[in-house]
């Protein structure tokens, strides 16, 4: 297994298993804040890997904030939080320009957009006007204020939440806000004996939060390791396996709008990152399926009861490459 160092980078190229093992550290930072949920921390740091952004669409209480302030912590980045209600300006995230009456000038106050890890809770409280803020920051890692363009963080990830269940004064997010995140994933309620733990984590005033989450990585080494594994190889009979699945969920008939050619390529990135996760520098069809329904469901829409379903059929159909 070479092709992920020789990647032409910077002399802070990471080695195969300096790599893993930075990644291990990062799983074991954040299976020490999310209890019993190591499944879903695997597409969290897949996501992550993949340089992408994620929704949880779950209840309030599940620690999903405090996944992301480990995720900060372990970076070694700023953390930004935003809590989306209907009274947020696009200006509350991205910052605007305020005039210093000292100096005679104006002065750009950055909003929490200008952080590593960005979370925005609730983000289906806000209105699609503020929504769409986060279109351009999501998509090309910068924001246009006042006709003057400001980069974001090279590793700027937003995690988004959502609540399913209370849709009063809610605003669904449109296609082309979803089709900006790379996963949609549920946390979900632990497990009993994980539960049990997590009420002795906070006897006396303890908790999740006052774990102490060492940094893992220095500053430019997530962005190095995500150039490494862009670059992992993915053969022509397995991308030709993901366009024959993608063309197979377009032609369902109950799907309305299936995966855009940049869907495949954030797909395609995420299984790439998943190999990686399993210690290969290739990626197999498996990689494919696993990462596909939190990946592919998001982009999906039509009259359908269920993605999993459309998804696990169009795999169906398709065979498996050899």
């Amino acid at each position: 297994m070479n092709s992920l160092t020789s990647v032409p980078a910077a002399a802070t190229s990471l080695s195969l298993p300096e790599l893993l093992a930075k990644v291990d550290q990062l799983r074991g930072n954040l299976n020490a804040v999310l209890l019993g949920k190591e499944p879903v921390i695997e597409f969290v740091v897949a996501c992550l890997l993949a340089r992408g952004h994620l929704l949880f669409d779950d209840l309030p209480g599940l620690g999903k904030t405090t996944l992301a302030k480990a995720i900060a912590a372990s970076l070694g980045g700023r953390f930004g939080r935003v809590q989306c209600t209907p009274d947020l300006l696009p200006s509350d995230i991205t910052g605007f320009n305020i005039f210093n009456q000292k100096t005679r000038e104006f002065e750009f106050v950055p909003g929490p957009v200008f952080a590593d890890i960005l979370l925005a809770d609730e983000i289906n409280r806000t209105t699609p006007r503020t929504q769409s803020a986060l279109f351009e920051a999501m998509a090309e890692r910068q924001v246009t204020i006042d006709s003057h363009s400001r980069r974001l963080s090279d590793s700027f990830f937003v995690i988004a939440t959502q609540n399913p269940v209370e849709s009063h004064g809610a605003y669904p997010l449109p296609e082309a806000q979803l089709d900006r995140f790379t996963m949609k994933l549920q946390i979900g309620y632990p497990d009993r004996n994980s539960e049990v733990d997590i009420l002795g984590a906070n006897i006396g005033g303890r908790g999740a939060e006052s774990v102490e989450t060492q940094a893992v990585l220095g500053p430019g080494e997530l962005g190095q390791i995500q150039r490494q594994i862009a670059a992992i190889n993915v053969t022509r009979k397995v991308r030709e396996y993901m366009v024959d699945v993608a063309r197979a969920i377009r032609a369902h008939r109950e799907v309305t709008l299936g995966v855009s050619p940049r869907g495949l390529i954030i797909w395609q990135n995420v299984a790439q990152a998943w190999a990686c996760l399993q210690g290969r520098d290739f990626v197999t069809p498996d990689d494919v399926r696993v990462v596909a329904e939190p990946t592919v469901g998001v982009r999906i829409f039509g009259e359908f009861e269920s993605a999993a379903k459309v998804i696990q059929a169009a795999f169906d159909q398709v065979a498996i490459p050899t």
